[in-house]
């Protein structure tokens, strides 16, 4: 892969820091860290690129009798001043050869163009007032706007105005049945801990003190009395580090303190649970409490709340399978399950006896994956079929009353509303086609656009075309590959491939403006539906997961493949992308197949597989990934791709820029700061590895827009010039 480019000019920048993991070892001071000499053995690219020094450890773990060196395990210690200085340090060093870049500036304009349109949700009904987000086009953060009747609308929340950067952000809402009292969260620097806010929707005044540290928590009231949230004990140590495994499920009543909050269920060790969630039905009668300690599978226990005093009762009592509730009429609650539906059914039981043993179908299990809301007294069934939406109107009895028309090809948002409704709304978008609101009138069935954007996209001017490639094991995987129509498929026109692959979540065609630039500066784009994802149900995620996990980087590796043999791209202009988990796929793939891309794009991602349990929640993935604890066959298997573990000596490895944030609690920074020094330490040729460490931000949500036209310039500005591309107008930019 050897790509011709200007040479960069470096300033020497060192980090020396011998014996860090000794207890005496003094304090650094980051000013005389930042001017202080390399290392000739770390000298890398010694004419283009002078990376910090990163001193190495002698850490060694056992695992079931084999010793696994782990030489930089002092960064996992995000508190202390060396790590503190080291993530300077790689910062300085990373934005002086981005700066360098001739046309980032002009890429930022790209990104703030195509940004910059009015953006709104779909609307909904709370009390008297229609309620919706908005975003003029570079705000920071969507306002929250209400509207009575045809009266104007009017501001109801600015998240703007939390805080002068726009890094504190909102991060739920929820109201009363009346709407007469609203609950928020708020985020500041998109971390996972969270406050809550209780606010009279009339007077706008607050409703007692702030709640404080929450997290993984959703806001249900109890009808105007008080909220069910969730939380850990705040721990001891680093918030980035310490382990959180007890969630605690409180109740909060209105006017009191929040010490006096009553512990509601998970605090005794026979409750001891890493995920509990609560939902209250929309009658305020029945509460029922959801446990799991992964992020597949729980149990489920109802409470009676019009009955003081009441027990719980058992609804399931195996994690084999999900189950919650989507609506009630009276004593019939309506659940959604995979219990013997990997594909998800509905199902309905009286509250009396609502153990699995008395359940009743009423939507069954099709081929296709379910997603379902409620709206109007009817259910509204989503499928995905191959990634795209098809959506089906259901009454409570589980008759179907017709298919929903929707406007094209693409995913469908959710139907929601109250029972009394008779329209509700939803979005539709696919990768070309900018985000639109049509609102459904569940009488006639009939569909009538209601906003569209004027975004300065022309989706007329692309094709976003599915596509199904074969897999190294024959399995038949879809792909969604999207370009300009004038795109001439001669093996060089940069593309990016993003994948998931993991958590059952699925990726569906959906418009992004930041897409959008990338196809504007004549891209390509490519998504893959790869195993671990939830495009086909529980048997495709299951084929991605624990000693499957393979398939996952197989699937992404043929993808690759497709594109290079049907002459999209080459490897020298392919660039792969993935977060978080997709930030292991990217990790895992880079180091499996280092001839594959050319630029490497592992964001935020989970990359020490033999440690990444023993951080915050960590511990809730080992049902996709299982653990290194977990038997001498599972640490095995997850050593083999580690991304961590599995880079070597002597390897050319793609041009890599690992980005992650200071402040990201959901994915530990750790994992991407041992990466980037592994890569450093032996990565040679001429590709960069850098590590862009955003400051002030947490795992991606509730990043401000200023943040993310900084983010893309950069993402696109390294990715373009590692494939050689000198100026813009090479490229078939519009």
């Amino acid at each position: 892969m050897k790509i011709t480019r200007p040479v960069l000019l470096k300033g020497a920048i060192a980090l020396t820091m011998g014996g860090l993991l000794m207890a005496c070892q003094p304090k650094i001071d980051e000013a005389d860290t930042a001017s202080a000499q390399v290392s000739s053995a770390q000298n890398v690219n010694a004419d283009r690129l002078v990376y910090p020094v990163t001193t190495k450890g002698d850490v060694v773990d056992t695992y079931f009798g084999q010793d696994v060196p782990d030489p930089f395990r002092w960064l996992e210690d995000d508190r202390s001043p060396e790590t503190q200085a080291w993530v300077a340090a790689q910062n300085i060093t990373t934005q002086e050869y981005l700066q360098n870049i001739p046309y980032r500036n002009e890429i930022a304009d790209v990104v703030r163009d195509m940004l910059d349109y009015e953006r709104v949700s779909a609307p909904f009904k709370e009390g008297d007032y229609t309620y919706f987000y908005k975003n003029d086009g570079l705000q920071n953060q969507s306002v929250v706007y209400r509207q009575k009747d045809d009266g104007q609308a009017e501001i109801f929340l600015d998240p703007n105005g939390f805080s002068e950067d726009g890094t504190v952000s909102l991060a739920g809402l929820s109201f009363t049945n009346d709407g007469t009292l609203a609950a928020y969260q708020t985020s500041t620097g998109g971390s996972d801990w969270r406050e809550i806010t209780i606010i009279n929707t009339t007077t706008m005044e607050q409703i007692g003190d702030t709640l404080k540290e929450i997290k993984f928590s959703g806001m249900q009231w109890y009808k105007n009395a008080g909220i069910y949230y969730s939380s850990y004990d705040k721990p001891e140590g680093s918030e980035l580090s310490e382990k959180t495994d007890q969630h605690k499920l409180y109740f909060h009543e209105l006017n009191t303190p929040q010490a006096q909050d009553v512990k509601v269920f998970g605090h005794s060790d026979a409750e001891k649970h890493r995920y509990i969630g609560a939902q209250v039905s929309d009658d305020n009668r029945y509460l029922m409490v959801s446990a799991a300690d992964s992020t597949s599978g729980n149990l489920a226990f109802l409470k009676d709340l019009s009955k003081p005093n009441s027990e719980w009762m058992t609804v399931k009592d195996s994690v084999a399978s999900d189950v919650y509730m989507l609506t009630n009429v009276g004593s019939k609650l309506y659940f959604v399950t995979n219990h013997d539906a990997p594909n998800t059914k509905i199902v309905m039981v009286d509250a009396s006896e609502p153990n699995i043993s008395n359940w009743k179908d009423v939507i069954s299990e099709t081929d296709n994956v379910l997603v379902p809301s409620t709206a109007g007294g009817f259910i509204f069934a989503k499928y995905m079929v191959d990634a795209i939406s098809k959506v089906y109107q259901y009454d409570l009895s589980g008759k179907q009353i017709r298919e929903v028309t929707l406007p094209n090809i693409g995913t469908a948002g959710t139907f929601n509303g109250k029972a009394k409704d008779t329209s509700t709304f939803y979005t539709f978008s696919n990768y070309i086609t900018p985000t639109s609101i049509y609102a459904y009138d569940m009488n006639t069935g009939e569909s009538s656009l209601f906003n569209k954007p004027k975004a300065k996209f022309d989706g007329d001017k692309y094709v976003s075309t599915q596509i199904f490639y074969t897999s190294k094991d024959g399995t038949k995987v879809p792909m969604i590959i999207t370009h300009s129509k004038d795109t001439v498929l001669n093996g060089k026109t940069p593309t990016i491939l993003f994948g998931y692959g993991g958590f059952n979540i699925s990726l569906t065609p959906r418009f992004s403006a930041t897409v959008s630039a990338w196809l504007k500066l004549g891209g390509i784009y490519a998504v893959p539906n790869i195993r671990g994802g939830g495009e086909y149900g529980k048997a495709w995620h299951s084929a991605g997961i624990q000693m499957n996990k393979q398939n996952v980087f197989d699937d992404f590796i043929a993808a690759a493949e497709y594109l290079i043999d049907e002459n999209y791209t080459s490897s020298e202009y392919l660039a792969i992308r993935g977060g978080s988990n997709g930030g292991l796929l990217v990790g895992a793939v880079m180091t499996q197949r280092p001839e594959l891309a050319q630029v490497a794009l592992p964001a935020v991602g989970v990359l020490d597989m033999l440690r990444y349990h023993t951080f915050t929640a960590g511990a809730g993935w080992a049902y996709d990934y299982g653990t290194s604890a977990q038997s001498a066959e599972m640490f095995k298997y997850l050593k083999a791709y580690s991304p961590v573990h599995n880079v070597r000596a002597g390897i050319e490895y793609p041009a890599t820029m690992i980005t992650t944030a200071d402040r990201d609690d959901r994915v530990v920074p750790a994992h991407s700061f041992k990466f980037a020094a592994m890569l450093q330490q032996y990565q040679v040729g001429d590709n960069p590895t850098i590590i862009r460490i955003e400051t002030d931000a947490g795992h991606g949500a509730g990043t401000p827009i200023s943040k993310t036209i900084e983010q893309f310039a950069d993402i696109y500005g390294f990715t373009l010039y590692n494939m050689g591309i000198m100026s813009l107008d090479q490229l078939k930019v519009e």
